[in-house]
């Protein structure tokens, strides 16, 4: 499976944006997850969601993101809502237990 994270850009502070995250090559199955990594720290969870649409959320974004997934579609997406400058990372997505191979993930910047 190879996985393709977009939606990324610039915005400013409370500001929204929504990533997708496509898959190709099979069906991404399991527990699916969107992570990010800031300059100069690692990379973390941020949200997952279980093949049957249940989500957990990381502290630094419950409720202000929100993931959700079509597994007919084979995309698994992440609607990000009251930016802050804290969010600017880049996002990737992946499976949690047996990630696949890492895409280039989409670059969100929140600035003013």
């Amino acid at each position: 499976v190879q996985l393709q994270a977009s939606g990324g850009g610039l915005v400013r502070p409370g500001g929204s944006l929504r990533l997708s995250c496509a898959a190709s090559g099979n069906t991404f199955s399991g527990v699916m997850g969107w992570y990010r990594q800031a300059p100069g720290r690692e990379r973390e969870l941020v949200a997952q969601i279980t093949s049957g649409g249940i989500p957990t959320y990381s502290g630094s974004v419950e409720g202000r993101f929100t993931i959700s997934r079509d597994n007919a579609k084979n995309t698994m997406y992440l609607q990000m809502n009251s930016l802050i400058p804290e969010d600017t990372a880049v996002y990737y997505c992946n499976r949690l237990f047996r990630p696949y191979s890492w895409g280039p993930g989409t670059l969100v910047t929140v600035s003013s």
